[in-house]
């Protein structure tokens, strides 16, 4: 199923009209039908998917058609969360428990910002939002999209919690700026960055991947701190839980040696994942430059 950048605007304004009407509740399982209704009539996508969830997770086919489909759901319930955050934010947290805030408060009182490492598990715009409601100064990296007002929309939802938009990819100067100032960057790790990354294992698969987090915070004395989103079986509610900042890699402290801190990284994001398969974005391509096959 592909539709064209006028019918997925349309389509997107509409379920953002119908959701931001609806009790919250409802407006979460509407979104998680929405998500279950993509899965079905995206054949081709979901194959792949499920090649890739068998190929990584070493499931049968069965297994991974489930997490695939529940991975799409939670996408769907994840859309509606989101279009939601304006009139959402000032109640955010009642839908959100926290755990292990006190590691993100030692790593900024050391005033040299954080990278909150993170991937596309759970409702990882929720952990921005609610994190920028408690009074943190939160940076996301922008995700430019072939329709320019979805780009400007995402950046909107955002701004509504307290949560600023940097430009796509990685703006090493911005990026900078804002953790010279103490403030909190947010990145996800769990992309394909093609001939401009290192390779590194990911779940057991070689991956590119971004390095520019990590040397940024060893240049600047940052700290990484895995931060993650899960969503509860009642589907409205969510567990964020912040790690200890990462320590040593490959026998260095982070980031001296890049390529054993991102194989840290991508560990430790790959041990979430692993946890949560139905709550990660298997639709992704994650290994696409690296692998052959989906």
């Amino acid at each position: 199923m592909k539709l064209s950048q006028n019918a997925t605007w349309r389509l997107l304004e509409a379920f953002r009209w119908i959701v931001n009407r609806a009790p919250h509740g409802l407006a979460v399982r509407l979104g998680g039908w929405a998500g279950v209704l993509v899965w079905f009539f995206s054949r081709a996508r979901v194959d792949r998917a499920e090649a890739r969830c068998v190929k990584v997770l070493q499931v049968g086919v069965t297994t991974a058609r489930a997490i695939v489909k529940e991975s799409y759901r939670n996408l769907g319930r994840g859309l509606a969360e989101v279009l939601r955050l304006p009139s959402l934010c000032p109640g955010l947290l009642d839908f959100i428990e926290t755990h292990g805030e006190e590691n993100l408060r030692e790593a900024l009182a050391k005033g040299k910002g954080v990278v909150a490492l993170t991937a596309h598990l759970g409702n990882w715009e929720f952990a921005a939002a609610a994190l920028a409601m408690k009074g943190y100064p939160m940076n996301a990296i922008g995700a430019e999209q072939r329709d320019p007002r979805i780009t400007d929309l995402v950046a909107s939802l955002r701004s509504s919690c307290g949560v600023k938009t940097m430009s796509r990819g990685f703006d090493l100067k911005s990026a900078l700026r804002c953790l010279k100032e103490g403030e909190v960057l947010g990145v996800l790790l769990d992309q394909d960055f093609g001939d401009d990354g290192i390779v590194v294992p990911f779940m057991g698969l070689p991956a590119s991947t971004p390095f520019g987090p990590v040397k940024m915070a060893d240049r600047i004395g940052s700290a990484v701190v895995p931060i993650f989103i899960i969503r509860r079986p009642d589907g409205v509610h969510h567990d964020l839980y912040i790690e200890p900042a990462l320590g040593e890699a490959g026998g260095a402290p982070f980031g001296e040696k890049v390529e054993a801190s991102l194989e840290l990284c991508n560990e430790t994001l790959g041990q979430w994942i692993a946890r949560h398969p139905g709550q990660w974005m298997w639709l992704y391509p994650r290994w696409a430059s690296t692998t052959e096959g989906p």
